[in-house]
């Protein structure tokens, strides 16, 4: 547990009209660890780990608790954990400014792979290789919106780098043959690459498929199919657009 100083404010504002009518427009605030706060939200961690007290404050700097009457009116139950729950999922957890860096950084991360993995240069059809990408985001001066997805800002941010790398994001539809005894764990390799858009399974067992995936990541899929297969693989670039 961190120590108190270092908490921040979680705080939900009361929306429902007949509380409001009967308590006034309050807001309720917790005391959390930002990191494990943001984590519970995202259920990777647990209200015990992302408290720093159980108190239920109306105003934490104040010092003023909620009362009993108005907490079980309001969350219909006095389970101090609960309500905490309900405090982080539905409201507002005050970030500090080295969890925003964390989260750009790896905002970052998520975006460079993006790249690398959707976009090929138009003038070789080859992949960029995701530090050739950090390098141009850096000459760039690219900035990462902690507020936004990576899906959301990627089109943007490429938009600012064709100048210095030309990038095209390509889809491509790919015919890929599977002997019978690589099928097994070929076969989730596929999925998670991307959308098999035909399946076929021959008498003697093959695997026939064809599958969209982002044009970036066609060597990485061949790389995993030739090492599960030993090579003994068939492919076919049957579109690209």
């Amino acid at each position: 547990m961190i120590n108190i100083d270092d908490a921040v404010v979680a705080k939900l504002k009361l929306t429902d009209e007949d509380k409001v009518k009967r308590h006034g427009e309050l807001v309720f605030e917790i005391l959390v660890d930002c990191d494990k706060a943001m984590a519970f939200k995202e259920s990777k961690a647990s209200i015990d780990d992302a408290l720093v007290t159980f108190d239920i404050f109306t105003d934490v700097k104040k010092g003023e608790h909620a009362s009993e009457h108005i907490l079980e009116d309001v969350f219909g139950t006095l389970d101090k954990r609960k309500i905490a729950e309900e405090i982080i999922k539905k409201g507002v957890v005050q970030v500090t400014a080295e969890y925003k860096n964390k989260l750009r950084e790896e905002l970052r991360k998520q975006i460079v792979n993006l790249i690398a993995s959707r976009g090929v240069d138009p003038r070789s059809g080859l992949p960029h290789p995701p530090q050739r990408v950090e390098s141009a985001m850096e000459e760039a001066k690219v900035g990462i919106n902690e507020t936004k997805t990576a899906e959301e800002q990627v089109n943007n941010i490429v938009i600012k780098l064709r100048p210095i790398l030309p990038i095209r994001f390509e889809v491509r539809e790919i015919a890929i043959k599977i002997p019978a005894q690589y099928t097994g764990k070929a076969y989730g390799v596929l999925k998670g690459f991307g959308k098999i858009l035909k399946e076929d399974w021959l008498n003697d067992g093959t695997l026939a498929v064809v599958i969209e995936i982002p044009a970036g990541a066609q060597d990485d899929l061949f790389d995993q199919l030739n090492g599960l297969t030993h090579g003994d693989i068939e492919t076919e670039i049957l579109n690209r657009r």
